[in-house]
């Protein structure tokens, strides 16, 4: 790390960011079980297939079309977890509230987290409460950390991504991104355009038993584009989408293309990214299209041999390198 003090970009999911878990967190904490490239990792010393993971959630608006704080954090863990091959269980969670936050705001966010919860199989088993003085914080922050137990019978990890294989997502891309920004009502703009934020489970349960299936990955903080990168880092290997096949909705395109965003680096928060060969890539379309979290699911790339870098094959005919995320346009949204 360059840099004296930490920036927003630290937390944006790109080069900064991968860079401060390296060479700052994983420094100090490295051990077998620290796996800094995935969403879940197992635990190897407790009985039965079991894994775990921690996310914190903090929004601006904490209410936002589609969704709200507290599903958010649900979906946020269950998925990363589901990802990972895992049916999420257990919850411990962690409220930071900031001085002055209305009693029936907090009443409805922990009701709706509580809902999800419920709607996903999982029981929060352990918590902790703290407040901070007003202006000390942003209203509401949660910490969540899952256990969940492996039920995928297909090994998932970027260490089996190889050339040949393809690219899915399953379903249109930066829409959280885009609702979180127009709840704003920044730049005088506002919409009808709801987050994505729901559990993937179901999208990922249906894929579980391919064998075929190598990797997946819900497209957070940093969007698709930052998958992919972590995709060629981690394989050596280029990654080569077809900006043609790229599902994205229109309210997306024309909110990127008057404020200069990528829809690419905008985050999901109810999307998969799935690698699969090509043959297991079909079944994975049929499964997921058959969905209504699916219905949208498309091919959208390769893995090809090469330099690791992220190339995007444009509806013209050419070819633009999109490099790794720096800066951080659009903070606090997940």
């Amino acid at each position: 790390m360059n840099e004296e003090r930490i920036l927003l970009a630290h937390g944006n999911g790109g080069r900064f960011m991968r860079e401060l878990i390296g060479e700052l967190f994983a420094r100090h904490l490295g051990n077998p079980a620290l796996d800094t490239d995935a969403d879940a990792v197992h635990l190897p010393d407790l009985a039965g297939d079991i894994l775990v993971t921690t996310d914190g959630f903090t929004v601006q608006p904490i209410e936002f079309p589609g969704g709200n704080l507290g599903s958010l954090a649900v979906h946020g863990v269950v998925n990363d977890l589901a990802v990972a091959g895992a049916q999420a269980r257990y919850f411990t969670l962690s409220a930071i509230i900031e001085e002055g936050l209305e009693v029936a705001l907090l009443d409805r966010l922990i009701a709706s987290f509580a809902a999800a919860a419920r709607e996903n199989g999982v029981a929060v088993a352990a918590g902790d409460t703290k407040v901070v003085r007003h202006g000390e914080g942003g209203g509401l922050y949660l910490s969540v950390a899952g256990i969940g137990v492996r039920e995928a019978t297909t090994d998932l990890s970027m260490k089996r991504i190889a050339p040949g294989d393809v690219v899915l997502v399953s379903g249109p891309v930066g829409d959280h991104g885009v609702s979180v920004m127009l709840a704003r009502e920044q730049f005088g703009l506002s919409g009808g355009l709801l987050s994505d934020s729901a559990s993937v489970l179901p999208l990922a349960r249906a894929a579980w038993d391919l064998p075929g299936l190598k990797f997946m990955r819900d497209p957070t903080r940093g969007g698709l584009a930052t998958v992919c990168h972590e995709i060629a880092h981690a394989t050596g290997c280029a990654v080569v989408l077809d900006q043609g096949a790229v599902p994205v909705r229109g309210e997306v395109v024309a909110v990127c293309e008057m404020l200069g965003y990528d829809p690419y680096f905008l985050a999901c928060e109810g999307r998969v990214v799935a690698v699969a060969t090509p043959a297991a890539a079909a079944e994975v379309l049929a499964r997921w299209r058959a969905l209504p979290a699916g219905a949208e699911a498309a091919v959208i790339g390769r893995i090809d041999a090469g330099a690791a870098r992220l190339i995007l094959e444009t509806e013209l005919g050419g070819r633009r390198v999109l490099e790794e995320l720096e800066d951080d346009p659009l903070p606090r949204i997940c």
